[in-house]
């Protein structure tokens, strides 16, 4: 649930709307919820509403809180500068951590409703492949985070980082920089690592190296020994890992306490300073990750939006990462292409959206025929801390 101080950093409501809580958990589940009348009355029809679709129970809930104050601070950057083509945003978010069914159908209340202008969402691509299938075609749907790349269903909009950049050359980097040619690939059972496996294998193979081992974990799953097992008796040179979330953290906090981190490397996709800081500084010897952001990376964009980010929610915040602060970069890159469409209507916004460059805390990314150009960067795990070593 949302705090009410920081409603009062941005200058809202003493207390959160009805409208913006609804999707939370503890919120709405059941009678005790606003009616699906009451919630379309009590829309401002001249404001942007934007239904935000992120994890917040589940694997991927690590991410929640930091993902709603991201939003949140984009939103009031924005509606200061006067909202987008002169609407005010207001934005109400939903947990993707349940059912997939459960968040289907509330997008397809939403849709039917015409309760959102827009849908956006920092989940798993597994509910994204459910949420096109309703959303897409009726309402322009945006998707921030990494993903495994290749999202061309119409009406959709992904900007995060694809295997092609954030993996390719740093399998590179450590064939070459650490002498790393036996892999092994243990990622979580849905679309992201499947797909992303596929491509890794032949960057691996294309480096020189060879896969030792593969397995996709069921998510949720928090007994790994059976797959630490397997992985010790492989021998790899590196644990590529394409865990979501809390999952990530409990393999890796298991690894580092069998004493493994001094025995082979680990290259994480999808890991950031929360999932670093919930793994534990004992536990992330020999860690590497590559991501499009990292809070460390020195910048005048990513400064001003670590300055704001701790003056709107305090020092003891939620830490952002990349999952987290793709919703900012959601938000600017929404700006951007309805300035250039000077609509935001479906067709013109997609249009403008396939081709574009816009400023965020990752500096100035580009879209180019709707898949996203961005520095990737190379860190190492140094306690809770991420070291950048390499641009790419």
């Amino acid at each position: 649930m949302l705090s009410l101080t920081q409603f009062g950093k941005f200058g809202g409501p003493s207390m959160p709307p009805e409208w913006l809580l609804r999707g939370l958990p503890g919120f709405g589940s059941g009678s005790s919820g606003p009616s699906p009348r009451l919630f379309r009355e009590r829309r401002d029809r001249k404001k942007l509403r934007i239904a935000n679709f992120v994890g917040l129970s589940g694997p991927s809930g690590i991410w929640g809180p930091a993902s709603i104050n991201s939003t949140l601070l984009g939103v009031s950057e924005i509606n200061r500068r006067g909202g987008i083509l002169g609407r005010e945003i207001e934005v109400a978010f939903h947990d993707t951590g349940g059912d997939i069914n459960d968040v289907t159908r509330t997008a397809s209340d939403i849709v039917a409703s015409e309760d959102a202008d827009l849908v956006m969402g920092s989940h798993i691509s597994a509910v994204r492949v459910a949420l096109r299938k309703v959303v897409a075609g009726h309402i322009p749907y945006l998707y921030t985070p990494v993903y495994e790349g290749g999202e061309r269903t119409p009406g959709v909009m992904a900007i995060g980082e694809t295997p092609g950049a954030q993996w390719r050359p740093a399998i590179e980097w450590l064939a070459h920089a650490r002498q790393a040619s036996n892999w092994y690939l243990i990622g979580s059972d849905y679309v992201w690592p499947w797909l992303s496996h596929k491509a890794i294998k032949k960057y691996i193979a294309d480096a020189g190296g060879r896969v030792v081992g593969e397995e996709f974990v069921p998510i949720g799953e928090h007994n790994h020994s059976s797959q630490l097992a397997r992985i010790r008796a492989a021998k790899p040179d590196v644990v590529l890992i394409t865990l979501i979330g809390a999952d990530s953290v409990v393999f890796n906090r298991t690894f580092g306490e069998q004493g493994l981190g001094g025995r082979m490397l680990r290259l994480a996709g999808a890991m950031d300073e929360t999932v670093l800081l919930g793994i534990g500084a004992d536990n992330t010897e020999n860690l590497f990750c590559a991501s499009g952001y990292f809070i460390d990376r020195a910048s005048r964009e990513n400064d001003a939006f670590l300055s704001q980010y701790e003056a709107s929610f305090g020092r003891h915040a939620p830490p952002l990462g990349s999952i987290a602060q793709s919703n900012y970069e959601g938000l600017r890159f929404l700006e951007t292409v309805a300035a250039r469409a000077g609509s935001l209507a479906r067709k013109p916004l997609l249009s403008a959206a396939a081709n574009v460059d816009y400023q965020g805390a990752r500096g100035t990314i580009g879209i180019r025929r709707g898949s996203a150009r961005m520095p990737i960067y190379l860190a190492a795990a140094s306690g809770l801390d991420f070291q950048l070593i390499k641009q790419f």
